[in-house]
C-alpha cells in the first residue's frame, strides 16, 4: 500500500497540472476531464518532484566559509558594499588579542561616475591584559561639489606603562612604571576642493586622557602633572591627493598638512601649537609588486601637555614599538614598504622605517634614531581592501598586529 501511495503521488507530481481530474465535491464522482477548442489548457509548465523537495540548509561552517569566498566578489546592485572580519594578534605589553574589523564601501551618489567611493572602518580589540578599545574610521566625499569628510572616533583603556617624556628617559628600561590610561578622541576635518587633486578646510579634534593606579616610577616621571587632560584643538588642513584608490594605492601621491591650535579660551589648561605633516608616494616596482614610501612629521611649539606630546608606535607607523614609549615634543619618522602579490588573494610585505623624538633641532643625534623592520602578510578582504597581519621588530622588542587596509 505504501508503495502504491509513493508511485501515485509521483505520477501526480510530473503530470500536467490541466490534465489532472478534478476532485470530487462531497457526495459525487469525479467526472473525466475534457478538452474542447473552445476550452484550451493554460499554458503552466510541469513541476517535477524534485523542485518541490526541500534544499537541506547548510552548517554554520559552510555559510563562513562561501562568505569569505565571494566577499571580495563585486557587487554592483548593493548600496554598501559591507564586511566584517576578525583575527588574533599579540604583543609581549598587551597580551594576546582578538581584534574585530568592518570595512563599508558606499558612494553617496551612484548616478555621479566621478565621485570617488567613500569608506569606513569599524574596528574592536580586547586582550588578555586589560586592553579593551572600540572606534570609527573613514572618508566620506559628498555629491555634487564633492566635498571630502574625515573623521576619526575611538575610546580606549587598558594598563599601560609609561617610561618618561624624553628620548634618555624614555630609553631606560629602569624607568618602566605600570599605571592605567583611558583616552576618547575625535577628529573631524572637512575639505573644500580647490582643484580636481587638492583639498582645504578646516579641522577640530578633542581628546580626553585621565590616568590612574599609578605605580613604580609613575608619580616620579609625572612630576605633577595633571592626571586627567581634556584638551581641544581647531586649525587649517591641506590635502593633495593623486592616489588612484586611497585604501590600497598602487600610483600617486599624498600630502596632507595639518597646523592646529590650542588655545586656553577653548578650555585648554595650556596653550600650544602644533603642525603635522605627512608625504607618501606609491609606484608599481615590476609584475605584482608595489613601492610605497612615507615620511610624517609633527612639531609643536608651546606648553604641550603630556597625554598630547607626539610619540612612536602604532599600528600604522613604527610598527612593533610600544605605542607612547618614546615620546617628546617633535618626532620624525620614515618608512618605506614594498607590497608582492603572491597567488589569487594573498600578498606579503617587508617594511624599513626609523624614527626620532626630540624637543628641539639642536637635541637630534644620529645615535638615537631608532630603527625598525617587519614582515607581513595581506589577504584581499574585499576588491582593494586588505586584511593585515604585520610582526614588527623594534629595538626594545616585536609586536604582531592584526588590522585592516595598508598601513599607509
Amino acid at each position: 500500500m505504501k508503495a502504491l501511495i509513493i508511485i501515485g503521488l509521483l505520477l501526480a507530481a510530473h503530470t500536467p497540472l490541466w490534465a489532472q481530474q478534478p476532485l470530487a465535491r462531497h457526495g459525487q464522482e469525479a467526472g473525466p476531464s475534457v478538452s474542447t477548442p473552445s476550452a484550451a489548457p493554460p499554458s503552466v509548465a510541469p513541476v517535477p518532484f524534485d523542485t518541490l523537495a526541500l534544499k537541506p540548509k547548510r552548517g554554520l561552517v559552510a555559510r563562513v566559509l562561501q562568505y569569505f569566498a565571494e566577499s571580495d566578489k563585486p557587487k554592483p546592485n548593493k548600496k554598501i558594499d559591507f564586511g566584517i572580519i576578525g583575527g588574533p594578534h599579540y604583543a609581549s605589553d598587551t597580551g594576546v588579542g582578538l581584534g574585530l574589523v568592518a570595512s563599508a564601501l558606499y558612494s553617496t551618489d551612484r548616478s555621479d561616475s566621478t565621485l570617488e567611493l567613500s569608506n569606513a572602518s569599524l574596528y574592536s580589540d580586547v586582550t588578555t591584559k586589560g586592553f579593551l578599545m572600540i572606534g570609527l574610521r573613514g572618508n566620506t566625499f559628498l555629491p555634487r561639489k564633492h566635498y571630502r569628510l574625515d573623521y576619526r572616533l575611538y575610546v580606549y583603556t587598558f594598563p599601560s606603562y609609561l617610561w618618561g617624556f624624553s628620548y634618555p628617559e624614555s630609553d631606560n628600561d629602569d624607568n618602566k612604571s605600570k599605571y592605567s590610561r583611558t583616552k576618547f578622541e575625535v577628529m573631524a576635518r572637512f575639505l573644500l576642493p580647490l582643484n580636481r587633486y587638492s583639498y582645504l578646510g578646516p579641522i577640530a579634534r578633542y581628546q580626553y586622557v585621565h590616568a590612574y593606579k599609578l605605580k613604580d616610577h609613575a608619580p616620579a616621571l609625572l612630576g605633577g602633572r595633571p592626571l586627567t587632560v581634556s584638551d581641544v584643538s581647531v586649525g587649517v588642513s591641506y590635502t593633495f591627493d593623486t592616489r588612484d584608490f586611497m585604501l590600497n594605492a598602487s600610483r600617486g601621491w599624498f600630502v596632507q598638512a595639518d597646523l592646529t591650535a590650542n588655545p586656553t579660551f577653548l578650555g585648554n589648561n595650556d596653550t600650544y601649537w602644533s603642525g603635522e605633516l605627512q608625504v607618501a608616494t606609491y609606484r608599481r616596482a615590476w609584475r605584482g609588486a608595489i613601492l610605497a614610501g612615507e615620511l610624517h612629521t609633527r612639531q609643536s611649539v608651546g606648553s604641550v601637555p603630556w597625554p598630547m606630546l607626539s610619540d612612536v608606535g602604532s599600528s600604522n607607523r613604527m610598527r612593533g614599538y610600544y605605542e607612547g614609549r618614546y615620546r617628546d615634543k617633535n618626532v620624525v619618522d620614515a618608512q618605506v614598504e614594498l607590497r608582492q602579490h603572491i597567488w589569487h588573494r594573498n600578498g606579503l610585505v617587508v617594511w624599513l622605517g626609523a624614527a626620532e623624538v626630540f624637543p628641539n633641532y639642536g637635541s637630534l643625534r644620529f645615535r638615537r634614531i631608532l630603527p625598525n623592520a617587519g614582515i607581513g602578510y595581506r589577504w584581499q578582504f574585499k576588491k582593494g581592501v586588505n586584511v593585515r597581519l604585520d610582526y614588527g621588530f623594534s629595538r626594545n622588542g616585536t609586536g604582531f598586529i592584526f588590522n585592516i587596509n595598508e598601513a599607509f
